[in-house]
């Protein structure tokens, strides 16, 4: 679709044009000493959703954030995967104080996935609404694994 296309379409014509391939309902958490200890998985391949438990034992080896990104990628990926390979994931998680409002910077999260420039495993930090939010509907990481047959939009 065309970017002049767009800019003419309303948000209403914009949903209207999408199809639904599956829908996902969760109760927020609370969040107890900077820990919802669950993170949500997507995987586009099968189009399922689901709450996975993250254990005290993760927790106290992984910490958040950085950590929690290269444990989900180690379990995910086997060796020889590539970027572009299903089982590679994209994890965006938040550490323990993550939108806590006395801290600075307590509004990143890292990003960890297979690097396509060197596949190997990368991780950046980014700022914004999305940790936070993340964290406060009680989910200390978002992990998006598989290939999806056509473009798709997680919301």
């Amino acid at each position: 679709m065309s970017s002049e296309k767009l800019d003419d379409m309303s948000v209403k014509e914009l949903r209207a044009s999408h199809k639904k391939i599956a829908e996902f309902s969760f109760e927020p958490k609370e969040v107890f000493r900077g820990y919802a200890d669950r993170t949500l998985y997507i995987n586009l391949s099968s189009n399922e959703v689901k709450i996975k438990p993250v254990s005290e034992d993760m927790k106290d080896k992984f910490i958040g954030g950085r950590g929690y990104g290269i444990k989900y990628l180690w379990d995910a990926a086997k060796p020889g995967t590539k970027w572009n390979d299903p089982e590679n994931e994209i994890i965006i998680a938040q550490g323990p104080i993550g939108g806590i409002t006395q801290y600075p910077g307590a509004g990143k999260s890292y990003v960890v996935a297979i690097s396509p420039l060197t596949d190997i495993a990368i991780d950046c930090n980014v700022g914004g609404y999305f940790g936070p939010l993340c964290k406060f509907s009680g989910f200390d990481a978002l992990e998006i694994q598989g290939k999806a047959k056509n473009d798709v939009a997680v919301l």
